[in-house]
């Protein structure tokens, strides 16, 4: 059952990021496989995986690796996603981990969710809570997003379908005091896990950040160590903005990991190998569609490959 699982996840991975695949890799097959590779060919190989957003530093070393391989006028289009799988995975290679708070002894285990609106992060928490309490922990949701009333009644609904606790407050209400009385709630209770949507009004910068780090102070007055885990939700469809807003919560929020998602709905899929590289976080969840299931653990081989149109 697992196993099936696991290769009806793999399936819509692959189906997912067919836009990105189609972007990257037909011309670049049609290229490579036309002629053996000179410098001509390797320039607009370098210049369609960066139209990718791949990156320029990413793009360049997968065009070295492709220089290398010396492929010939005789190279079939297999063995060219082939290369640039192995290529696109060398340059993810130790920037995944897995995320499993139900692994932590720490109770309650509390997740601090950061993006800014429009990013999928509300979704995101709600399929995180279902698969939690689908594993049978004792959840709680916080609707730290005080300021729409449409992100707050979105996530009452994911709470009440996962079978999920709620806690919220008045529109405009103070985030952080809202949090800490969340945190203190679900202790006194024995629960497993929190789980913390906050604002991201991305447009008031330093207003946002120091309601993030209040936010953070005050939960670390219950517990020092809190928030355990802070996941940075990016939407793949806003393509190298992806990266300044890395750039802007990775610097003052703490994040501890990136959720990557909307992969399903961009043509540059690639812009997480540059975000990866980016980061002192790993990437921890991927998600390519709207149900639960298309929220997973994100696995580096499977993408590149995936990202290539070959099957996970």
């Amino acid at each position: 059952m697992a196993e099936e699982k696991k290769k009806g996840w793999f399936a819509r991975l692959t189906q997912g990021l067919t836009r990105s695949a189609s972007q990257i890799t037909e011309t670049i097959v049609a290229v490579v496989a036309k002629k053996p590779i000179d410098q001509e060919v390797l320039d607009q190989l370098e210049e369609m995986l960066i139209e990718a957003d791949l990156g320029h530093a990413a793009a360049g070393r997968i065009c070295k690796t492709f220089a290398d391989q010396r492929f010939g006028s005789s190279a079939s289009e297999d063995e060219i996603k082939e290369s640039l799988a192995a290529a696109v995975a060398k340059e993810l290679a130790g920037r995944q981990e897995k995320f499993d708070p139900l692994s932590s002894s720490a109770r309650p285990f509390v997740v601090l969710f950061v993006g800014v609106n429009g990013s999928g992060k509300t979704t995101t928490l709600g399929k995180i809570a279902a698969d939690l309490t689908a594993r049978g922990a004792k959840v709680m949701v916080v609707a730290g997003d005080t300021f729409r009333m449409a992100a707050v009644e979105q996530l009452k609904v994911w709470a009440e379908r996962a079978g999920a606790s709620f806690m919220s407050r008045p529109i405009n209400s103070d985030a952080a005091g809202l949090a800490f009385d969340a945190f203190t709630k679900a202790r006194e209770q024995g629960l497993d896990v929190v789980l913390i949507d906050t604002a991201g009004r991305l447009q008031n910068k330093q207003a946002l950040m120091d309601e993030l780090l209040k936010i953070v102070r005050v939960l670390k007055k219950v517990d020092p160590d809190a928030p355990h885990e802070t996941l940075l939700v990016l939407d793949a469809t806003v393509g190298r903005n992806a990266l300044a807003q890395e750039n802007i919560f990775g610097n003052t929020a703490g994040v501890t990991g990136i959720v990557m998602t909307k992969l399903d709905g961009t043509a540059r899929g690639g812009v997480l190998v540059p975000v990866a590289q980016a980061s002192d976080a790993p990437i921890k969840l991927i998600g390519v569609g709207e149900k639960i299931e298309d929220l997973q653990d994100f696995d580096a081989v499977a993408f590149s490959r995936s990202l290539v149109g070959l099957e996970a």
